[in-house]
């Protein structure tokens, strides 16, 4: 247990050090300006590298509502959730206090947003409360669909990895300006409690609406889907 729990850490420092640093660094420097498309396919990079180094110790989850929702689609047991959260969410703030020492070496360094989600005047776009904590629900909702149907055992083999870098990818891409996109309150975690204030006060919505959304997506998976996986294959011809 002890090695996974250390996979999980691992692989949610890499998510959170790749993926907000891209937006920290690479996105906020004139000369790079790597913009929304780059810091998106940052957070896919971050997923897709992790999955195929670490996904065979602990699974890759990286994410308290992925392992949430795995529980809920009847993947994970649920004595392993307390741990591998733990391990997330420390990873995260591990990682976000490495991003904030590399980030502070330059006298032009202010915290600013440090790549924290929010809502209302602290949404990149300035969307409501509302609108954000749909697009969060619904797209951490899709995440875990895409996640479950790419692990089941019927999928392609040594595929998952990548179609759920490229469903991480695609999400940011969807949600970057209406949330600067949480789908995990890990990530949110780590870089609010370095902004503090407002960031902190809004992370209630980057855990109960990606968790959630998780929550709906096993549900639905291991009710609907599962079964439907098991079937024959329709061959189109009649009796």
């Amino acid at each position: 247990m002890a090695t996974r729990l250390a996979a999980e850490f691992l692989g949610t420092f890499w998510l959170v050090l790749g993926g907000c640093g891209s937006a920290v660094l690479a996105a906020a420097f004139p000369q790079v300006g790597i913009g929304f498309l780059g810091v998106a396919l940052a957070f896919g990079l971050t997923v897709l590298t992790g999955a195929y180094a670490l996904g065979p110790i602990s699974g890759a989850h990286f994410n308290p509502a992925v392992s949430i929702g795995l529980w809920a689609g009847g993947r994970f047991p649920s004595s392993r959730l307390p741990g591998y959260i733990v391990a997330q969410v420390a990873g995260a703030i591990v990682a976000a206090v490495v991003l904030y020492v590399i980030a502070s070496g330059t006298s032009t360094f202010r915290t600013g947003g440090f790549a924290s989600n929010g809502y209302g005047t602290h949404s990149p776009g300035g969307y409501s409360l509302l609108a954000a904590f749909v697009c969060e629900f619904v797209m951490t909702f899709m995440f875990l669909i895409v996640i479950l149907g790419a692990t089941h055992t019927r999928a392609p083999v040594g595929f998952a990895g990548l179609a759920i870098g490229l469903a991480l990818t695609l999400i940011h891409l969807i949600s970057i300006p209406v949330t600067n996109t949480s789908v995990n309150p890990a990530r949110s975690t780590g870089p609010a409690l370095l902004v503090g204030g407002w960031a902190v006060l809004q992370l209630w919505l980057f855990w109960v609406a990606p968790i959630a959304g998780a929550l709906c997506a096993g549900g639905i998976y291991r009710s609907m889907f599962e079964a439907a996986i098991e079937e024959p294959p329709i061959t189109g011809r009649g009796p």
